[in-house]
């Protein structure tokens, strides 16, 4: 008997249809704007300005991406949770004048448990944070900016008007600050590493899904059995554990600590995530958005020194921006609850 040879079906093909709708798809993430500006920004500066493109200023430009998109990433987990955390900036300074000093007294510390150290203190910070979130059932807002000032404080008694230099900073760890691997810096690789374990938790695990439901309806996810007070505190911890490992990269970086080290991030921390797609409102963005945004106003702050134009555009820009954003969330959210409406009324 002869065998009969059933052929293998052709590998099947995207329709023009389906390429369509993948290319659609690109062109309408909320991220293809931020893109789109980059570019934009990028090649008129350097029209201007060639040194904009130089290797040092790239590379100025990635490390300083480097620590406010860590920052970002950790706004963004808050955020989605329909949460905000002010004290971020203030936590980064505690984290890093506490590693600095343990550095500038126990020389010998080898640079992993720096990293380790600054995580441990922005974490306790973050586990404050939502413990009196959930606990006390206190709006967000105001508890991070209560620790906000409380957290400075700490620092400035602490410091008492001191500040750790780079001549008391062990070698190794300010050579961390400079090294790179393959011409990419330390720091930016760091980032990089907490960007895509962050995104890929929130997209693919059950409990980043959680953090989406819980800022989309609050009430819904704790029906359908969603611990929202322990998400939420896991959060907090998480935003703050980020906080004080950018401490530990602003001190290897900058090699200079005092009192007031990360004043003023946690409003910039706050616009990369708004800018990059993050929701005020919680239950949508992404950590990839969030990092765009965080670079964007890193590249326009770097251009509009190169354009030799005065610092207050940078801010005014920086707020319109966000206006920018608010207003295409509010444009989005109107749509999708039309298209919402119009398909429950043919049912």
């Amino acid at each position: 008997m002869n065998a009969t040879k059933v052929a293998a079906p052709p590998p099947r093909q995207a329709s023009p249809g389906e390429r369509r709708s993948v290319f659609g798809t690109v062109f309408k993430a909320r991220e293809s704007g931020i893109v789109l500006a980059l570019i934009v920004l990028v090649v008129f500066t350097a029209t201007q300005n060639s040194r904009f493109l130089s290797g040092q200023s790239i590379r100025d430009i990635l490390l300083g991406t480097a620590i406010l998109a860590v920052l970002a990433v950790g706004q963004a987990v808050v955020m989605i949770t329909r949460n905000i955390d002010l004290s971020v900036g203030s936590v980064l300074g505690l984290s890093a004048f506490a590693v600095g000093t343990m550095l500038r007294d126990n020389p010998g510390l080898p640079v992993i448990v720096a990293l380790l150290a600054g995580l441990v203190v922005g974490a306790a910070c973050g586990l404050i944070n939502g413990a009196v979130v959930r606990f006390g059932r206190v709006p967000a807002l105001v508890v991070t900016l209560g620790t906000l000032y409380a957290f400075r404080g700490a620092v400035y008694f602490w410091a008492g008007g001191q500040q750790i230099n780079a001549d008391k900073l062990p070698r190794s760890f300010l050579d961390f600050g400079d090294a790179s691997v393959l011409g990419v810096p330390w720091l930016v690789l760091i980032a990089v590493l907490v960007m895509v374990i962050a995104g890929v938790v929130l997209r693919n695990y059950r409990g980043g899904r959680e953090l989406y439901a819980m800022g989309s309806s609050p009430q819904a996810a704790q029906l359908v059995g969603i611990k929202v007070g322990r998400n939420t505190t896991i959060a907090f911890l998480v935003s703050g554990a980020l906080a004080g490992l950018a401490g530990v990269l602003f001190a290897a970086r900058f090699g200079t600590v005092d009192a007031a080290a990360g004043t003023g991030y946690e409003l910039n921390v706050v616009a990369a995530a708004v800018v990059g797609g993050v929701a005020v409102f919680g239950g949508s963005g992404s950590v990839w958005g969030a990092s765009l945004g965080a670079l964007l106003l890193t590249v326009i702050g770097s251009a509009l020194a190169v354009l030799d134009i005065d610092q207050f555009w940078q801010q005014a820009i920086v707020g319109a921006l966000i206006l920018l954003a608010i207003g295409a969330d509010r444009l989005v959210a109107v749509r999708v609850a039309k298209a919402l409406k119009k398909r429950d009324s043919h049912v």
